[in-house]
C-alpha cells in the first residue's frame, strides 16, 4: 500500500542559486552588454566613404599648408631672405663633387631645387603644389596628384631646413605617401562606384595614427619630466606652449586639482586609445572619440598649424561606412553612396606587390621607432635603424613624441633697432607674444614659421640659431620679403644702424590684473640675447 504513494519532492535547487529564467535574462544582458561594447561579430565594415572624406581632408590640409609656405617662401628661403636656397644648392654642389658623390646627392638632399633655386622657380612650387592640392579636393587623378604633393612639399621642405623642422611636416609627409597607395587608381573616381580601398594600406594609416598617438603619450612617461609623472604640467604648459590662443589665458587660470585632472584624462587618451584601433570595431569608434575629443581641446588653448587637422583626418578612417551614413546628412550620403556595398579592391597585382614592400619597410621601422619613444633599445634592431637612417632624408617614416619635457619658464626674444645705438625700437611680430597688451590670437591653420622659431631660439643661445644672425642682417640690410613676415617695421625710411635682441619671462596675468590693467601678459627682462651690432659685424660672425 506504501507503494502507491508518490511522495511530492521540491525540484533541484539552481545552480548557484540562479533559475532558468535569471539564467536567461543575464545570458541577455550580457549580450546586450558586448553588443554596445563590442558591436556585432557579423558586421562587414567597409570604407568607400572613409577614403572619399580622408583625401579630401588631405588635400584640403595640402592646400592650407602650400598656400601658408607661399606667403612666407621668399622671406625664409628666397634670394634675400634669411636662408637662401641659392646658397644651400651652391655649398652642396661643392660638397657632393668633393667627396665624389654622384646619384646618391639627390636621396640626400632631395628636392626639385636641383633643377632651379630661383624666386621664380620657388613660386612655381607653390603654385604647383596648390594645383595639385585643388585637383585632389575634387577628386581628379588622385594618385597622380598624391605623387606630386608629396614631391613638392619633400623639396620646400628640404631646402627650408630649420623652418621646417616640425613634426607636423613629417606627418604630412608620411601621411601623403602612405595615401598614394590608399587612393582609388582611376583618374577620375566616383563614389557611386567605388571599390573598398585596400585593406593593407587603410592599416598602414591606422597603424600611423596609432604611433603618432601612443609615442605622444609614452615619450612623456619615458622623459623622466616630474611635471608629467607628478600630472603638473598642464599648469604650466597653456601659458609656455609656442602659439596660444586667448582661450588658454582662461585654461592656465584653472585650479591645479584639474589640471592635474586634465592630465591624467590625457594620457588616458593618448596611450589608451590608440590601442583601442586595434580592437573591434565598436571600441575603436569610442578610441576615436577620445582622439576626436583631445584634438579639438588642444586646438581650442593653441595653435598648431595643421596639426590637429591632420590627426583628424586620420582619425576618419577609423569610422566604417555605415557609421558614416548615420553621422552625416542623409540627403548628402544619398547623393554620394549607391545603395548597395561597394565593390572588393580591384588593385592590380603590381599595386598589391608594392604595398607588401611598404608594409615590409614601414611596420619595422614605425615599431623600432614606437619602442624608442619609450626608452626600449635592443641590438636586434640596428638593421632595421640602419634602414630608417638611409631613409631619413625622406622624411617618409618618421618618429614622433611632442612634448616630451614640459617648458616650465616662458622666454621672448625681443628684436630692436637703433640709428644711434642709445635709442632703441622694437620690430613687432604678426603672432608671437610682444606686447602685453595684444590678446593672443587664432592663427591656425596658418603657420608663421619665423614666430615659431623665435620659440626655440629663447630655449637655447645664439651659437645654436644662426638662422636668427641672417635674420638680423636682413633686418640691417632691409630686406623687404623678410620685413614682410614681421608685424611692424619701426624703420619704414631706412634700416637701422645696429641691432640687437633682449629676452624677457613672459606670464599670463591673473584676472585681477587683467580686469585692472586690461593686459593679457606681464613681463620682466632677464638679460641680453644678442649684443648692439653693425651689419659688417653680424657678417663677420
Amino acid at each position: 500500500m506504501s507503494s502507491d504513494i508518490q511522495v511530492s519532492r521540491p525540484p533541484p535547487r539552481p545552480l548557484l542559486g540562479f533559475d532558468g529564467d535569471c539564467v536567461e535574462r543575464h545570458r541577455v544582458f550580457v549580450a546586450l552588454v558586448k553588443r554596445l561594447l563590442w558591436g556585432a561579430d557579423t558586421l562587414k565594415p567597409t570604407h568607400a566613404l572613409a577614403r572619399w572624406l580622408f583625401l579630401r581632408a588631405l588635400g584640403a590640409i595640402y592646400l592650407v599648408a602650400f598656400l601658408s609656405l607661399w606667403s612666407q617662401i621668399l622671406g625664409l628661403v628666397g634670394e634675400s631672405g634669411i636662408l637662401p636656397v641659392r646658397s644651400l644648392m651652391s655649398a652642396a654642389l661643392r660638397s657632393f663633387d668633393l667627396h665624389g658623390i654622384g646619384v646618391d646627392r639627390y636621396r640626400i638632399l632631395p628636392t626639385l631645387c636641383w633643377i632651379g633655386s630661383s624666386d621664380v622657380f620657388l613660386h612655381v612650387e607653390c603654385a604647383a603644389g596648390v594645383l595639385a592640392s585643388l585637383a585632389l579636393i575634387l577628386g581628379v587623378a588622385p594618385v597622380p596628384c598624391l605623387g606630386l604633393l608629396w614631391l613638392l612639399y619633400l623639396s620646400l621642405a628640404t631646402v627650408g631646413r630649420v623652418f621646417f623642422g616640425y613634426q607636423w611636416d613629417n606627418l604630412l609627409l608620411e601621411a601623403g605617401f602612405l595615401a598614394i597607395s590608399f587612393a582609388p587608381l582611376s583618374l577620375r573616381p566616383r563614389l557611386r562606384r567605388a571599390t573598398t580601398p585596400p585593406r593593407l594600406a587603410l592599416w598602414l594609416l591606422r597603424l600611423l595614427l596609432f604611433k603618432l598617438m601612443f609615442s605622444s603619450g609614452w615619450v612623456k612617461i619615458s622623459s623622466g619630466d616630474p611635471s608629467w609623472h607628478d600630472l603638473s604640467a598642464l599648469s604650466f604648459h597653456y601659458q609656455t606652449q609656442p602659439l596660444p590662443t586667448w582661450l588658454a589665458w582662461y585654461a592656465n587660470q584653472l585650479p591645479l586639482w584639474l589640471h592635474k585632472a586634465s592630465c591624467a584624462a590625457m594620457f588616458a587618451i593618448e596611450i589608451g586609445a590608440p590601442l583601442m584601433i586595434l580592437a573591434p570595431r565598436r571600441p575603436r569608434l569610442w578610441g576615436c572619440g577620445a582622439m576626436l575629443l583631445l584634438q579639438a581641446l588642444i586646438a581650442l588653448t593653441g595653435n598648431y598649424t595643421f596639426f590637429n587637422l591632420l590627426a583628424i583626418a586620420l582619425c576618419v578612417l577609423l569610422v566604417d561606412d555605415t557609421t558614416l551614413r548615420w553621422i552625416m546628412p542623409r540627403r548628402l550620403t544619398a547623393a554620394l553612396l549607391p545603395g548597395v556595398a561597394p565593390e572588393a579592391d580591384r588593385s592590380g597585382t603590381a599595386r598589391r606587390i608594392a604595398l607588401v614592400l611598404a608594409a615590409t619597410i614601414f611596420v619595422p621601422i614605425s615599431l623600432v621607432q614606437t619602442a624608442a619613444s619609450a626608452d626600449i633599445r635592443s641590438a636586434w634592431f640596428a638593421p632595421i635603424e640602419a634602414v630608417d637612417a638611409w631613409l631619413a632624408p625622406l622624411r617618409t617614416v618618421s618618429g614622433y613624441g611632442l612634448f616630451a619635457v614640459m617648458t616650465t619658464d616662458r622666454k621672448e626674444i625681443s628684436i630692436e633697432g637703433s640709428d644711434d645705438g642709445v635709442h632703441w625700437v622694437a620690430y613687432g611680430f604678426k603672432f608671437k607674444p610682444g606686447d602685453v597688451n595684444r590678446r593672443p590670437g587664432f592663427v591656425a591653420p596658418h603657420q608663421p614659421r619665423v614666430d615659431w622659431q623665435m620659440w626655440f631660439a629663447a630655449l637655447g643661445s645664439l651659437r645654436d640659431n644662426r638662422w636668427l644672425v641672417n635674420l638680423c642682417i636682413r633686418l640691417l640690410e632691409g630686406s623687404r620679403p623678410v620685413l614682410a613676415l614681421l608685424g611692424t617695421n619701426p624703420f619704414p625710411a631706412h634700416p637701422p644702424r645696429y641691432v640687437r635682441a633682449e629676452i624677457y619671462r613672459y606670464t599670463f596675468t591673473e584676472a585681477a590684473e587683467r580686469r585692472a590693467t586690461g593686459a593679457w601678459w606681464k613681463r620682466e627682462i632677464i638679460g641680453e640675447y644678442m649684443p648692439s651690432l653693425s651689419l659688417a659685424e653680424l657678417r663677420a660672425k
